[in-house]
Parts: C-alpha cells; structure tokens; sequence
C-alpha cells in the first residue's frame, strides 16, 4: 500500500547547492532521496515545496515521499535522522493524502531575511546572517514595504535568469522589525519569484536612494533597476509554509 509521508525539515543551506537535485552536486533532494532509498532498499523521488538557492536555509521545509513500507512514523524519522548529515534534520512527519503536494497543495509561504546592522561582522554567524554597514531608515523601510502588500505584477523584482511568464503574486504581509543588532524581515505571500525576496530585502534597505516613487514605478513598468541590490542567499530562510 502506497503512503505519502511528509517531513517538516530544517537545514543550513551553507554547504548544499540548493534544493533541487543537481548531477555531481551536493543538493538536499539529493541527500534526502539517497538516505531514504537507503533507509527502506528502494529508490524513491522526495518532492519539495519550492526550491531553494545555494546558500539558503529553511526552517520548516515541507517535503513528501511516497513509499510502501508499513514502518511507524517515529521509526521512520529516527531512522532517516541517523544517516543525514548534521546541517539537515527531519523535525516532523505526519502522513497525508497521496494527491497532497508540498508545492501545489501550498497557500502561504513565509520567508524571513536576517540582517545584522552591528559595526563589525561577526565571523561565526557570516554564513546564517548578512552584515550591512550602510545607514537604514526602520520608519521608511516599515512604510516602503506596505506599498508591496496586495497582488501585483512583481516582474521588476524577478531575477531575468527565469523561465516564468506570470509575474503576479500577491503578498499578504511585510513585518521589518529591529532586534538587537539584527533587523529581521519577515515576508508572507502565495508565491514568490526567483530573487524576489532578496530583491525586496535589498530595495528596502536602500531606501533612502532608490525612493518610495521608484518602487511605485517599478511595479507599473517592471523596470529592474529602479530598485535596489539583490541581497546574498545567506541571510534567507524559508520560515513557514500554510496549507490551509
């Protein structure tokens, strides 16, 4: 009998290549479908809930594999957990209708950015977080970011290395808060574009140079280089993924 088991995994994205399996590549699929085909002797497709870049971590990542072994849940975890490597672990796992898809079935995803405004970089942290040494505006960057909220063509904030040709998204929540010595962005919609997040991470950050009227005109025109940098990988995480 086949049984579609989802896990809910965090990892370091530092030393993958992303998500998606890659051909000679360190990938988390890639991990995952070998340990598991190993765990149960048989091979097996492990489908995720987006990709995610070289670099880039996740928290919750929800992932499903189908397969036909009769083994309790728990053992299952336990089991995969003892022959992943460190910088990736299974949190949860539940079993799920076999027509649920992690990608497809997906109504919200959360991403959060994490950046830390300190005057000297931290040398343990460098690979979980980004350090900005250039002066932010929090009021402007809060009031910047609402413009984002609703559906919009969000094509100026797509990286051009894409094959999609529906740019609209819609963002339900824009959160910038200041903890500490960190500024951490929180960023809630029904989809997101390759580099969206870090685009928008990056325009907000800057602006005091790209203007609120730019990102208005961006959205409008698409136009790219009315907005700011694109952020590195290392300061994003997939934060929460809603089903319901």
């Amino acid at each position: 009998m086949k049984r579609n088991i989802m896990m809910i995994i965090e990892y370091s994205g530092t030393n993958f290549f992303g998500w998606q399996k890659q051909t000679g590549k360190r990938t988390v699929q890639g991990e995952l479908e070998e340990k598991i085909s190993k765990m149960l002797n048989a091979s097996c497709k492990v489908e995720g809930c987006g990709r995610t870049d070289r670099g880039v971590h996740a928290k919750n990542y929800v992932a499903t594999v189908v397969i036909e072994r009769n083994i309790p849940l728990t053992n299952f975890k336990n089991a995969l957990n003892k022959l992943l490597s460190d910088d990736v672990v299974v949190k949860k796992v539940k079993e799920v209708p076999l027509d649920f898809h992690p990608r497809f079935s997906a109504k919200r995803k959360t991403y959060e950015y994490i950046v830390d405004v300190s005057k000297t970089r931290s040398a343990i942290n460098h690979n979980l977080v980004t350090h900005w040494t250039e002066q932010v505006d929090m009021e402007r960057m809060v009031k910047a970011g609402q413009i984002l909220v609703g559906e919009h063509n969000f094509k100026a904030f797509c990286s051009s290395h894409t094959n999609v040709t529906d740019f609209n998204r819609t963002i339900y929540e824009i959160s910038v808060k200041k903890v500490g010595k960190f500024i951490k962005f929180e960023i809630t919609g029904n989809g997101f574009l390759y580099n969206m997040v870090r685009i928008i991470v990056g325009t907000l950050l800057q602006i005091d140079k790209v203007k609120e009227e730019n990102i208005v005109k961006a959205l409008k025109s698409g136009d790219r280089s009315l907005l700011g940098k694109t952020m590195p990988p290392n300061g994003l995480y997939l934060k929460k993924v809603e089903y319901v």
